[in-house]
């Protein structure tokens, strides 16, 4: 379990009694899908056929534009998270990563599995020094509106997150 026991406010919505911007939600979810996309080939090298972790990736992108609705990209999520069931190591990992992301639109404290999966993916294919690059990688690529809200969830919900944000 990635979420924590209490929902942030800062990650729901106004409209849902939140402090979240619609906009700044739509940043989460790219950023997300930055992340998960990043580690993609990890997938791929090892199950080309299996598009459902890309799909899942362009489902968040998708729902940032208004061209699915949010459940419809938390399907997509799902039968991501579907294609990692039956792998082990960087594959299984990416596939969490890419549907994490399409979550986003649904709860938008996915963002930080998305990020988490993405870097367990890459420590388990290149070890930890890769994880900890992968880390710095995706924090460069932080949009400055949400930049401090991650890294302060970050913060709070390592340990839950396999320590993967220690660099």
């Amino acid at each position: 379990m990635i979420l924590p026991e209490i929902r942030d406010p800062r990650f729901v919505t106004i409209r849902r009694g939140g402090t979240l911007t619609d906009a700044d939600h739509r940043l989460l979810a790219l950023w997300a899908a930055d992340c998960a996309e990043h580690v993609l080939p990890l997938f791929e090298a090892e199950q080309p056929a299996d598009p459902r972790p890309r799909a899942a990736v362009e489902a968040a992108r998708a729902w940032v534009r208004g061209e699915v609705a949010m459940m419809a990209s938390r399907a997509v999520g799902g039968h991501a998270m579907g294609a990692a069931r039956e792998l082990r190591g960087a594959a299984r990992h990416t596939a969490y990563a890419a549907g994490q992301a399409a979550c986003v639109a649904h709860v938008a404290a996915h963002e930080l599995g998305a990020a988490a999966y993405a870097i367990k993916a890459v420590r388990a294919a290149r070890g930890e020094e890769a994880g900890r690059e992968e880390c710095r990688w995706q924090r460069a690529r932080l949009p400055a509106a949400i930049r401090e809200l991650v890294l302060d969830d970050q913060r709070l919900r390592n340990e839950i997150c396999w320590s993967v944000f220690e660099v």
